[in-house]
């Protein structure tokens, strides 16, 4: 077929332009009518690296775990209408997560926009759709426009909090013949200067006898990660992390208790603190027991985002601002203050620390052996992505020790079924190192579909498949609740058929001793590969998991 040679520059053009500018080098998407000019637009222009999802919902799933393993803005390119629908859902499971990350997405003709006419691929209100779903989305208004709009809106992407920033782009403007314009940004390179954290702020780090560190995904956003393992070292503070902030410390050291702050021996430890410094931490309800865990009422709060302060607990003293800046103020100027050392309460601390993963690994069972092969076989740097199941809340969460920054990522919103394109889109964010997903059967199949692209793309992800034929954790919930089960036993494929038919290597095993063996192989393999544990075969673990504290009671009926 002959290849037509186009001259004129269009809007499509200018967003490629733009793309490139902002140093894009792969964009994650499915074609269609309505974004089809920007598909070629790509091609032509020939740089940025292609990855097509087998639907939207996953598409924008692995722009997400690009984004949270490199720390370079994810943009994915979805259709119209249903198709920007379908990317609803993983939209706002960026925006939980605070992940920068551009959606482009077509519109109908401009001039049929809002008459609903029944123009193919027409939403009622499409931007709305998109605004809810997002931290913002705008619609390109006029075509000459486009090179200011995407800029604009990578940069809301990226600005904390970060967050999801759809633009819109009717199909008629994508052709649109416009003026080719460069744009020099002259405010960009001008240095922000950071205000001096008040010396009564330092005098009460200084002093403090019981500092406990809470480490979320802002210091990981930062880069502050060396920071506040300086700060713990050197005011001998506990360390507790949120779900985001695995990472910020690495969780083999002596002061890092970890993700277990609704665990009765730290709520013990937070009581008898007397200063807390939490470092861009949501404080989400199911990591707090919904709130009933106590903080200190000296509390130093540092975070990008104005209106996370007081949001869900009191703060004394709030530092709004880039925590790894904030950080290294601290340092400087704690380091010509007297810090004593409190030997008593770091071996308190040991202990909090070895207690709660102790009461932990009680409840494992057989899947203690599990983890050890995990721990044994993986590479230190290994990208563990965790989707909603039973293994990945209970220990993959907590007992799975995570030492690097970005090699922790688990669904902030709570939504099943999105660990596989996720780790579809940090394996290709991060080819050099290995990926590993924990998923159950249940929420696998939500996108299974993505098998294919991760076969397409030939990905050495590791899929290990908790398979227990159904949704786990709701199954233990209703469990403790009624006492009877409802729509959460599920028929499944044969998981190791359906993987070989893709031409990815799997094996399904009944023991521990197998999985070690398997897990082995697929390290070595370096092709895309899937354990699936059969988890009748295996046992059941020590203790059920009941979902979240408190979870079966708030199902219960009662009087409100």
């Amino acid at each position: 077929m002959k290849t037509q040679v186009q001259t004129e520059f269009t809007t499509a053009d200018a967003l490629v332009q733009e793309l490139v500018h902002a140093g894009v080098e792969v964009i994650f998407g499915i074609v269609s009518i309505h974004n089809m000019p920007i598909y070629d637009a790509l091609l032509r222009e020939g740089t940025i690296r292609l990855v097509t999802a087998r639907g939207e919902s996953g598409a924008v799933n692995m722009a997400d775990g690009y984004a949270r393993a490199t720390g370079k803005i994810g943009v994915v390119l979805t259709s119209t209408g249903t198709g920007a629908g379908n990317a609803a859902g993983s939209l706002v499971e960026a925006w939980s997560a605070g992940v920068p990350l551009l959606h482009i997405t077509g519109e109908v003709g401009s001039s049929y926009l809002g008459t609903g006419r029944g123009y193919i691929h027409e939403c009622k209100d499409q931007l709305s759709m998109m605004k809810g779903a997002c931290k913002e989305a705008c619609r390109l208004r006029k075509p000459e426009q486009m090179v200011p709009v995407i800029r604009k809106a990578i940069n809301e992407a990226l600005k904390a909090p970060a967050g999801p920033i759809t633009v819109e782009i009717p199909i008629d403007f994508q052709s649109a013949i416009i003026p080719q314009v460069n744009i020099v940004d002259t405010d960009g390179n001008e240095s922000v200067t950071i205000p001096e954290v008040p010396k009564r702020i330092i005098d009460k780090i200084a002093v403090a006898q019981r500092p406990v560190i809470w480490a979320g995904g802002g210091v990981i956003s930062s880069g502050g990660s060396d920071e506040v393992k300086q700060l713990a070292e050197l005011i001998g503070a506990a360390v507790i992390t949120s779900q985001s902030g695995k990472g910020a410390i690495p969780e083999d050291h002596p002061l890092c208790i970890g993700h277990f702050a609704s665990y009765d021996a730290v709520k013990k430890l937070l009581n008898k603190s007397d200063l807390l410094i939490s470092i861009g931490v949501r404080f989400r309800g199911n990591e707090t027991a919904n709130w009933k865990v106590k903080t200190p009422k000296e509390h130093i709060s540092i975070d990008a985002d104005l209106n996370a302060l007081n949001r869900n607990y009191s703060v004394e003293h709030g530092l709004i601002g880039d925590a790894k800046q904030i950080l290294r103020q601290f340092l400087e100027a704690l380091s010509t203050q007297l810090v004593l050392p409190k030997p008593d309460y770091t071996q308190e601390v040991e202990k909090v620390r070895d207690e709660v993963r102790n009461v932990l690994k009680e409840t494992l069972g057989p899947y203690e052996d599990i983890l050890n092969a995990m721990r044994a076989s993986l590479p230190k740097e290994t990208i563990l992505v965790r989707d909603v199941t039973v293994p990945a809340n209970v220990w993959g969460s907590r007992l799975f020790e995570i030492k690097t920054p970005r090699t922790s990522i688990h669904a902030s919103g709570g939504g099943i079924g999105q660990g596989l394109p996720t780790a579809i889109g940090a394996q290709i964010g991060c080819q050099d190192r290995s990926v590993v997903l924990m998923a159950g059967d249940g929420g696998f199949m939500v996108n299974v579909g993505e098998l294919a692209t991760a076969a397409e793309e030939n990905l050495p992800i590791i899929i290990v498949l908790f398979d227990d034929e159904g949704y786990g954790v709701l199954r233990n919930i209703q469990d403790a609740a009624y006492g009877r089960r409802v729509a959460v036993d599920l028929l499944s494929p044969d998981f190791v058929m359906l993987a070989k038919s893709m031409g990815i290597a799997a094996e399904k095993v009944n023991s521990p001793e197998e999985f070690s063996t398997e897990l082995q192989a697929a390290v070595s393999r370096q092709k895309p590969s899937m354990i699936v544990v059969d988890m009748e075969a295996v046992g059941p673990m020590a203790k059920p998991f009941g979902g979240p504290p408190g979870a079966a009671e708030a199902f219960r009926p009662k009087k409100l």
